[in-house]
């Protein structure tokens, strides 16, 4: 930074002044634009004020040690105005009036008292840290928690410059003093800044002459300004742009930091290196398009404040007022001067970057309320000011309790009520700021297009589904004609616990009785099942060999299907691994928990033992779904918002054709991770900022080198973490002598598995974690660019979840008419590149939808029609595993068309040699993949050969 001293005029009048700088800038930057040692000069402003502009020369040689290094030149005057005039109870302003009497131009006073001193106030600085390195280094530290910190390093809060000052005060006054480090002094100060009473007065320098600062004048720096820092001479005030807003929103930050300073690693990733930018702070963001709009300058440019700042508190206020206790914070800021600008073009064009809110909700509770109670209708003053607020949306209504009141009412559908708030503050700019639906971009819904099924998200009607399933377990607990009663029933699927993507529909052949009226032209022929767990009442004649026990269940499974079928008139199907229950329009498949099992399990977490380590394989796997699921359901009833992100979080991770490296449950514990370890940020409360949370902690976590511990309960102790520390340092020890020696890249420790056994035994693979890692920062990147930069396109946002095909070395392309559920494909794959290998024709022995033809079955003949669990992709993938090694499927399991190969080097055995020509050649492995797929694959393209072969 450089200071550019300039003659000024006594006058102190705005135009003048304005004109004084743009005379000396403009000729300035003329003169380093003539010069070959610089290689740009742009136009900038101090503090985004535009009556105060400066510049930014970038010099031509580059520094590699300092990328984008630039100086900034800002003009000052030091001596020619006339202090005395200055003070903040006169009036500079000459448009600044009320009824024709002056009013005071603090504001103005002091950014022209700013140039005047601000030499003076950089030396004093200087001096100060030049004799003091560990305040030096504490300035640093504070500086680079500030920069990642974009809500508090703005115009209207926080600085470099006062950063120094507030160090410096501390300094001064003694609250920290030389026998302390860096860090503990940057802890001091976040104190201060976020506890101190202090603020409440303001912070004044000690003077370095014996006049001392009068009660008057300290109670007249409080009157003027939400926040005072104040100089020794008491002529200016340091803090003068911050507002109250911006002054909270550093407390608030100061106080989570210091928490995140409590957490066992002393939390310097959480303090220094995680960037919190608005997109992952606010959950609902808001661009307001006030390009040409007369109302924002019609007040004039020579004001007290500037226009744009006015225009921000106006926002501000209206959003307080309309959204109430649903709203934590609300932050509006206006960054109207960007890189293009040029003070040559005026301040007219100053309203072409959109202003920025940020919103925090308060709770989903609250922002999910569909009435509003305004005040009694006895209130006529209160109840005027709210109908004249809320205008046609105000009635007045009579509540359960007898209360008579104005009110608003948001009447929507279930799965629609996240945009309540969306449609409040449409409503609220409309009314009030005269904008179109154009000038109003509210990033709220931009997503959920991919969890529409049909023209509705399919979770609206989990309700019926959670009371087929509360029927269906009251009858499994009453069924009589078996040897030992069922004691417990519980979900294991995740439809079952609000996470699935497309949770089940009824459909109208899966019932006691179809009923023809239900029976439409696009009815599915598949039906997924959803699996239950089921325990029996203790006996001990239950066999000890592990196969009998499996044969006994089986058995018990079948003589409850008979039960359910010959009694209650439930159909029932049963095969040799299962036994399916149709009721309500729904399939649900039972798994029974061994009693001997779970005593074991039970007993040996009692005595601190991994409960999973000495259990049968089936019982091990049912104990830790169980587990999962029940953990899960607690989880959401703390937060709401966490299903509708998992959900998301698995559309993103099948979208990108990674179904078979993340299970299902480990992407639930992912997202559980950014609700339950929010720091530094809070808890997400919308769809986008948790998703963007999710895609982050997959993209910078270090998952080499730590474990992820998913505390879901608040179970684990300092043991408990040592075991899971030595449980993953165990699975990391070939790292060193061979870094693809290890089994899964990914170790996700829960309550219920420790060593991280259930989910990432073997997958994601080393390869698998880095391409993961590197679509979830490249998605990342493209989610927050939409939500600050102007990207309103339907496309622009679908493009998080379109993958590249172009990024695999083959690729599979399947007859969408052949998916078992077509219509949750996104978008259709196509592709024009590589070289075309084979096609095939689609198979007639199977349709998605029954035939007209078949509605005009018996019903038992229907029933027979209805294709259970049929997942022809996922069998597809199994053969291709098991027939072709050096092929690395990639697949969508959720409704993709498309599967990406890779190829990769055998680990197994050679296989005979006639084999191993084959599939040495490429061309002739893809078509042999081809004829593995008939019926079912449409085209395989070859876009890069082996690089082994």
């Amino acid at each position: 930074m450089v200071l550019l001293s300039a003659a000024a005029t006594p006058f102190v009048a705005w135009q003048s002044r304005m004109l004084l700088l743009i005379f000396f800038s403009t000729c300035l930057r003329k003169h380093l634009l003539s010069s070959s040692s610089f290689e740009k000069v742009e136009w900038s402003t101090l503090q985004n004020e535009a009556r105060k502009p400066v510049l930014v020369v970038y010099p031509a040689k580059r520094l590699d040690q300092f990328p984008g290094f630039s100086i900034r030149i800002i003009p000052s005057a030091t001596s020619l105005f006339d202090v005395a005039k200055l003070s903040m109870s006169r009036n500079n302003v000459r448009s600044v009036t009320a009824d024709g009497v002056p009013q005071p131009t603090p504001t103005y006073n002091s950014s022209i008292l700013e140039d005047m001193f601000l030499e003076e106030y950089s030396e004093l600085l200087e001096k100060t840290f030049s004799e003091w390195k560990e305040l030096g280094d504490a300035l640093i530290l504070l500086k680079i928690w500030a920069r990642q910190r974009s809500s508090i390093y703005v115009h209207d809060c926080l600085n470099g410059f006062l950063i120094s000052v507030i160090l410096s005060y501390l300094a001064t006054h003694g609250k920290i003093n030389k026998s302390l480090n860096a860090l503990d002094i940057f802890r001091v100060t976040l104190d201060f800044i976020a506890t101190s009473k202090l603020w409440e007065r303001g912070l004044f320098f000690p003077p370095q002459s014996e006049n001392c600062v009068s009660k008057e004048e300290k109670m007249l720096f409080r009157d003027l300004f939400p926040v005072v820092i104040c100089d020794s001479s008491a002529l200016v005030n340091l803090a003068f742009r911050m507002t109250s807003v911006g002054f909270h929103e550093l407390q608030e930050e100061a106080s989570s930091t210091l928490k995140c300073m409590k957490l066992r690693d002393g939390g310097f990733e959480e303090v220094f290196t995680t960037k919190i930018d608005y997109p992952v702070k606010y959950d609902h963001c808001i661009r307001l398009h006030l390009k040409g709009k007369t109302a924002v300058s019609m007040s004039g440019f020579c004001l007290d404040k500037e226009c744009w700042r006015i225009y921000e508190q106006k926002v501000h206020s209206l959003l307080q007022q309309g959204l109430g206790d649903r709203a934590k914070s609300i932050r509006v800021i206006w960054r109207n001067t960007n890189q293009d600008w040029h003070v040559e073009s005026g301040l007219s064009v100053l309203d072409r970057e959109p202003l920025f809110i940020g919103i925090s909700i308060s709770s989903i509770e609250k922002a999910f309320r569909t009435v509003d109670i305004g005040p009694d209708a006895e209130n006529k003053i209160e109840a005027l000011r709210f109908r004249k607020f809320w205008g046609e949306k105000s009635e007045l209504r009579r509540f359960k309790d007898g209360k008579i009141a104005e009110s608003t009412v948001w009447e929507t559908q279930q799965w629609k009520r996240h945009l309540i708030m969306k449609h409040m503050i449409d409503y609220i700019f409309k009314r009030h700021l005269s904008l179109s639906s154009v000038e109003i971009v509210q990033l709220v819904d931009q997503l959920d297009f991919s969890l529409i099924y049909g023209d509705k998200d399919p979770i609206s009607i989990s309700g019926n589904l959670l009371r087929v399933y509360e029927v269906f377990s009251k009858c499994l607990r009453q069924i009589e004609g078996i040897p030992l009663k069922v004691s417990s029933v519980q979900p294991l699927d995740s439809a079952l616990r609000f996470t699935s993507v497309f949770p089940p529909e009824p459909h109208p052949v899966a019932c006691e009785k179809i009923d023809a009226r239900r029976l439409h032209k696009l009815m599915p022929s598949c039906i997924p099942t959803m699996e239950v767990m089921i325990q029996l009442e203790g006996s001990g004649n239950w066999p000890m060999d592990d196969l009998a026990i499996e044969k006994t269940k089986s058995a018990f499974l079948l003589k409850i299907a008979e039960n359910l079928q010959n009694v209650e008139g439930i159909p029932c199907t049963a095969t040799e691994d299962n036994v399916d229950v149709f009721m309500g329009g729904y399939a649900f498949r039972l798994r029974i928990l061994h009693e001997r099992g779970l005593s074991l399990v039970k007993r040996e977490i009692a005595v601190g033992v991994d409960p999973v380590r000495h259990v049968s394989s089936a019982d091990k796997v049912l104990f830790i779904r169980s587990q999962h699921a029940s953990m899960i359901n607690g989880l959401q009833g703390r937060f709401p918002i966490y299903a509708p992100v998992a959900r998301l979080a698995k559309r993103w991770v099948s979208a990108h054709l990674f179904s078979g490296c993340l299970a299902e449950e480990a992407i639930e514990l992912l997202v559980a991770h950014v609700f339950l370890t929010p720091l530094p940020l809070g808890v997400p409360c919308s769809r986008i900022n948790g998703l963007l949370r999710f895609l982050r902690l997959l993209a910078d976590y270090d998952w080499m080198f730590y474990p992820l511990i998913v505390d879901i309960n608040n179970d684990f102790g300092r043991n408990d973490e040592k075991e899971i520390n030595d449980n993953f340092m165990s699975s990391r020890k070939g790292y060193e002598e061979d870094r693809q020696n290890i089994s899964s890249a990914m170790f996700l420790a829960a309550p219920y598995d420790k060593a991280s056994e259930a989910w990432t035994t073997t997958s994601p693979s080393l390869s698998e974690q880095k391409r993961l890692v590197a679509y979830a920062r490249s998605s990342a990147n493209v989610l927050s660019k939409l939500v600050l930069q102007e990207h309103t396109d339907s496309v622009q946002w679908e493009c998080l979840f379109r993958t590249p095909l172009n990024n695999y070395d083959a690729v599979i392309l399947l007859h969408r008419d052949k998916l078992p559920y077509p219509r949750r494909l996104m978008f259709p794959s196509e592709l024009n590149k590589g070289k075309h290998v084979a096609r095939g024709k689609a198979s007639t022995a199977f349709n998605p939808f029954m035939l007209p033809g078949d509605l005009k079955r018996s019903p038992e003949e229907l029933k027979k029609k209805l294709m259970v669990d049929f997942e022809p992709t996922k069998c597809f993938m199994s053969g291709l595993k098991e027939e072709f090694g050096t092929l690395k499927p990639w697949y969508d399991h959720i409704g993709g068309d498309a599967i990406g190969l890779t190829w990769t080097k055998r680990n197994s055995k050679k296989r005979e040699r006639d084999e191993e020509e084959v599939e040495t050649n490429p061309i002739e492995m893809l078509k042999a993949v081809g004829e593995m797929g008939k019926g079912l694959v449409r085209d395989i393209y070859l876009l890069k050969p082996p690089r082994f072969l």
